[in-house]
């Protein structure tokens, strides 16, 4: 076990070249409330977090982010995701900055995916930081998804491929990438696929929404199981769907699976993924109503009875993960601030709201079941 990639510096943090392997968590609290998001980064901290990430999505978040950075040493990350011209206003205060190249064209489209890279590139030299080109299954560039019609893992892989030339071409090499998705196998297949063409690039681990546990540290252990030990992996997260103050299992998760591993105890799963699939994104500080964890859990207990069926149900928390990454389930709910959307695959049923909606949805399962 050990990766052959190039180092990379996250402030004092090497990533990368044989290092051990970081493990990072998501702050899951609203960042606009400093005391919560505080105190949850000392208990992440606690637990042996390398790497902390925060959302920030507007400018009250950045001026919390200020507040935050004055008050801890932790080495912060920022999640742009749909709001990458924010990342000259948080580049002061922060370690590393992920972006995903899927969600670039949304704003200032009168400049091309070369000039928005180029931009956000400038922005880490100039402070010293790390980048994280972050591709998602759920958010993959049109473009790419385009060209590649009908294989995903073939875009997801171009994309990540494409966006590090960009930044080899920019000159920097400060950075890491991540290809993600909530299917183990698909995390398996992208990841070795990118290591054969990018040797170099550190990467970083994850099964995006990979759920509740036990199913959540499952995935993540079929993915992690079969890419640590031949190599890939530099910096890994266990992306779980928990209350706020359970977030810190995600960090105890990530350091006994990579312990777990290095001492040659793998888990054996070989019927797990033949029936029922429920995932959930992990909470973070984008959920925007708390009873999207407590729905999550609701819909796996309630669901048990679908078991033995190879069906996939999506609960996901917030507008960033809601619209795309329910597209491919079976079913799926989109968790808003007051009410839920169903949806069957990329068509949506209705919008209801959190105590009306499991009715709902067993109907739908039903039927499904019924079908089969």
């Amino acid at each position: 076990m050990g990766s052959k990639t190039r180092k990379i510096q996250v402030r004092d943090l090497t990533i990368g070249g044989g290092a051990p392997i970081a493990v990072q968590s998501m702050c899951a609290t609203h960042t606009q409330d400093i005391d919560a998001t505080l105190k949850q980064i000392a208990d992440l901290e606690a637990k042996g977090a390398d790497l902390i990430r925060i959302a920030i999505d507007n400018a009250k978040d950045v001026e919390a982010l200020k507040q935050i950075r004055k008050a801890t040493k932790a080495r912060l990350v920022v999640d742009l995701q749909e709001n990458f011209p924010l990342a000259e206003s948080v580049a002061p205060y922060v370690d590393k900055i992920r972006y995903n190249p899927g969600h670039l064209h949304h704003l200032d489209k009168s400049k091309s995916i070369q000039e928005k890279v180029a931009w956000i590139v400038s922005i880490a030299k100039t402070h010293g930081i790390a980048l994280r080109i972050g591709v998602n299954c759920g958010s993959v560039a049109p473009e790419f998804l385009e060209r590649y019609a009908g294989n995903h893992v073939k875009a997801i892989v171009e994309s990540a491929a494409w966006h590090c030339e960009l930044l080899d071409q920019m000159h920097f090499t400060n950075y890491v990438v991540s290809l993600k998705d909530s299917d183990p196998q698909k995390v398996v297949i992208c990841n070795k696929e990118f290591s054969i063409r990018r040797p170099d690039v550190p990467i970083h681990l994850g099964v995006t929404e990979a759920g509740l546990l036990p199913d959540g540290v499952i995935k993540t252990r079929i993915a992690f199981e079969q890419l640590i030990p031949a190599g890939i992996g530099d910096t890994i997260r266990v992306s779980l769907t928990l209350p706020n103050s359970e977030k810190h299992q995600e960090i105890t998760w990530g350091h006994k699976i990579i312990d777990d591993i290095k001492e040659g105890r793998f888990v054996s799963v070989p019927d797990f993924g033949k029936g029922l699939n429920i995932i959930s994104c992990p909470s973070c500080s984008r959920v925007e109503n708390g009873d999207f964890v407590k729905l999550a859990m609701e819909v796996k207990e309630m669901t048990a009875y679908a078991k033995d069926n190879k069906l996939t149900i999506a609960v996901m928390g917030c507008r960033v993960n809601g619209p795309g990454e329910t597209d491919d389930a079976d079913l799926g709910l989109w968790c808003g601030p007051n009410t839920v959307t169903v949806k069957r695959k990329s068509e949506t049923l209705g919008s209801f709201r959190y105590n009306e909606v499991l009715p709902i949805l067993k109907k739908e399962l039903d039927q499904l079941v019924l079908a089969r």
